[in-house]
């Protein structure tokens, strides 16, 4: 192996990537407490419930994600850029399939579900960025 190949890690777990991933669990936990605490208090259980369902999903497509990732480093094998494509499309897929599933059986609060997707992708892009632009700027 050289320098340049990806490095196993020993045996992935979906537990390693819990804790790996804590900051992001306890966001995730957070707005969905906050979207219960907000709408909850204007009435709005049903749309409160629909939120943090997309902040779930959101945070579940993230772990399953990063796991994904961490059996394929852990591996040492080098995914050609088909397999990631294929394997992007069939998570997204089915993200989408749920998600919209869930926005027409609860339509009109079901949209929330939407909204808790949008804001969770938000913040962990965020979460994701700075670290990456702190490294950058201290090389």
């Amino acid at each position: 192996m050289t320098s340049t190949e990806p490095q196993p890690t020993g045996k992935p777990s979906f537990l390693r990537v819990l804790r790996d991933q804590r900051k992001t669990c306890l966001v995730a936990l957070a707005l969905m407490v906050a979207s219960f605490w907000i709408a909850g208090q204007l009435g709005e259980w049903r749309l409160a419930g629909c939120i943090a369902g997309g902040v779930f999903l959101g945070l579940l497509n993230h772990l399953v994600t990063e796991y994904w990732l961490l059996k394929t480093i852990s591996s040492g094998a080098n995914p050609t850029r088909n397999q990631m494509i294929v394997s992007t499309v069939m998570r997204l897929a089915v993200l989408t399939v749920v998600a919209v599933g869930f926005a027409v059986i609860f339509w009109p609060d079901g949209i929330g579900l939407l909204l808790g997707l949008a804001i969770f992708r938000l913040i962990a892009l965020v979460m994701t960025t700075l670290p990456l632009l702190k490294e950058l700027k201290n090389p």
